[in-house]
């Protein structure tokens, strides 16, 4: 099954055409890379595909609810909030499955003596269980792993994110995006800005991936590590 499909793609600039005629698919856990010349139209096509730009003909069609998560080459971070306070952004739904238990916690407290406190109970069991298997009680450690894996110090993880220089904001995003988890992981150039030891992390990680993943890179090395199909785009076309 696919998770996504670009059938007749194009895309032009007034008369010229930067590519033409793209019809591929995306299926659940492929993990591609997309290869070219400087100027081919690669991060143009990235665009396209996850839908940040229109085709100039063709269309894309992704799975429902398809959630996807997009590194650009040039991302920027915004707000007052900390490194910390950025990843958590990736667990809004167990935090709000943290508060839910906490507010049970309190009821439960104050229902020693009455009679919902059984009822009471049998949600909080519930509601734990579930929590517990979203990864409620260690989606902190993965945080510290992917942070540290992508060279942050424990002492850089309440630095507020205007502070940060661009390379610490691209690995910064990267490391949201992966704790996200999507089902499509779409990487601009995902080791720019990576010392050696980040990019060997960041190999290991993306082998295990179990999502999709689409990556443009110019690092022979890292994308012979991480993928098993290149799409490459030369002289307006696609070969796959």
């Amino acid at each position: 099954m696919s998770v996504l499909n670009a059938i007749h793609v194009s895309k032009a600039f007034g008369p010229d055409e930067l590519f033409g005629g793209i019809s591929v698919s995306i299926p659940n856990h492929a993990k591609i890379a997309l290869v070219g010349p400087n100027g081919a139209g690669k991060t143009t096509l990235l665009n396209i595909l996850i839908g940040n730009d229109e085709p100039t003909t063709g269309k894309v069609e992704t799975k429902r609810g398809l959630r996807i998560s997009f590194l650009p080459q040039r991302p920027k971070l915004t707000g007052n909030r900390t490194i910390w306070e950025e990843m958590l952004t990736a667990f809004e739904p167990l935090l709000a499955q943290q508060a839910k238990l906490t507010e049970l916690e309190h009821a439960l407290a104050e229902s020693a003596n009455h009679g919902d406190h059984d009822e009471l109970l049998r949600r909080y069991g519930a509601a734990q269980e579930a929590f517990q298997e979203a990864g409620g009680y260690t989606y902190e450690t993965e945080i510290k792993r992917v942070l540290m894996g992508l060279g942050f110090k424990p002492d850089e993880f309440s630095r507020p994110l205007t502070l940060l220089s661009g390379g610490q904001v691209t690995r910064a995003l990267l490391a949201r995006l992966l704790l996200e988890n999507p089902e499509l992981l779409v990487l601009d150039e995902p080791t720019n800005h990576l010392d050696i030891n980040a990019v060997e992390w960041l190999e290991g990680y993306l082998k295990t991936w179990q999502g999709a993943l689409l990556l443009v890179s110019h690092d022979r090395y890292f994308m012979d590590k991480v993928v098993n199909v290149i799409w490459e785009l030369e002289f307006g076309e696609l070969d796959t």
